[in-house]
């Protein structure tokens, strides 16, 4: 049964696998800085300007999350589920998500992600053809 309407679970969902990717852009910056790459710059600039556009939307969210008594708290984790509890004014949803379901989720905010980072250069590079 949905106990949150449509817009907060919404607004939830999105922190929530925001925060994932987040992960996914500071783990993912950390193997580049001890990996094998030759040139790590430009990898490392769009990871971090990935990281900035994430971290700007997620404090964008925490604000309408806290005006909205918003919340999201991890229950538990499986090889094939993850569960988290969504809490929003004295009412509650738990959903569980299939785990290949979130790695999409996350995956396709990480290309978002990466569209707005790489933006300014797609305008730079056609400015210049």
């Amino acid at each position: 049964m949905r106990y949150l309407d449509e817009e907060e679970l919404q607004l939830a969902s999105r922190f929530l696998f925001l925060s994932m990717a987040m992960v996914v852009i500071q783990q993912d910056l950390q193997h580049i800085q001890n990996g094998a790459f030759r040139i790590k710059e430009p990898y490392s600039e769009l990871l971090e300007k990935m990281n900035t556009e994430a971290a700007n939307e997620r404090r964008g969210l925490r604000k309408k999350m806290l005006n909205k008594d918003i919340k999201v708290i991890s229950l538990n984790k499986n090889d094939s589920f993850s569960s988290f509890l969504f809490l929003c004014r004295g009412r509650e949803e738990k959903r569980n998500y299939f785990n290949p379901a979130i790695r999409k989720k996350v995956e396709n905010i990480l290309r978002e992600l990466m569209q707005k980072a790489l933006q300014p250069y797609q305008h730079h590079a056609s400015a210049n053809n």
